[in-house]
């Protein structure tokens, strides 16, 4: 199991490629939301949003808080 500090680093790397894609031409609705198979941003939300999911359990377990 990836500790909370390395999802965070997987999550500024995801970050980092979207904002060097969106520098380099944007990015188009389109490509964001329903992307072709295989392309850079298939898969890109609903990895980014498991990973976040994943660090806010993270964290509110060791804050013994719930959300």
């Amino acid at each position: 199991m990836s500790t909370k500090a390395e999802k965070i680093k997987e999550m500024l790397a995801m970050q980092k490629m979207f904002m060097e894609k969106e520098r380099a031409g944007g990015v188009r609705q389109e490509e964001y939301f329903t992307p072709e198979a295989g392309s850079e941003l298939d898969g890109y939300r609903q990895k980014y949003r498991d990973l976040a999911m994943e660090v806010v359990d993270m964290a509110h377990a060791e804050a013994g808080s719930e959300r």
